[in-house]
């Protein structure tokens, strides 16, 4: 299985976490990485989205670019443990899969995948990454490339 991990666009300030949006700059940011997926090897067949709307917003920016569909699963926020994500990942049948999400979940995710621990590396704004997992499961992945804006 193929895995991009994304974290979403630069995102401005709201009182709530979870309603805060892309900045201009972020949709930019965004749009060039998915440009730059687009022009590779690694084009996901699917996107899963948190349900945050920073995620949701940069979700759609990659799915028109890439022409493939979002679906939304409530599992991958911000502070969601990776192991659920694992779980899910187990059961998709879809490869390559892209996942938008957020920090610190897309590093503990990452790290978990690739290192088999949950300590996370940093994600920049609109950063992914690609891993090469010939079996889902802790310290099965290989970090193939990433795409930074």
């Amino acid at each position: 299985m193929q895995l991009l991990i994304m974290r979403h666009g630069e995102a401005g300030w709201h009182s709530l976490d979870q309603e805060r949006t892309l900045t201009e700059t972020g949709r930019h940011q965004v749009a060039e990485c998915a440009a730059q997926i687009a022009a590779s090897p690694w084009r996901p067949v699917r996107i899963w989205s948190s349900p945050y709307i920073r995620a949701r917003q940069t979700a759609a920016i990659v799915s028109e670019i890439l022409n493939c569909p979002v679906e939304e699963k409530p599992f991958i926020t911000p502070e969601d443990d990776p192991g659920l994500c694992l779980d899910a990942l187990l059961e998709n049948q879809h490869s390559p899969l892209m996942l938008v999400s957020h920090m610190p979940l897309v590093g503990s995710l990452a790290t978990l995948l690739v290192d088999g621990h949950r300590r996370g590396i940093p994600f920049m704004t609109a950063q992914a990454v690609v891993l090469d997992m010939p079996v889902v499961g802790p310290g099965c992945a290989d970090l193939k490339t990433q795409f930074l804006p």
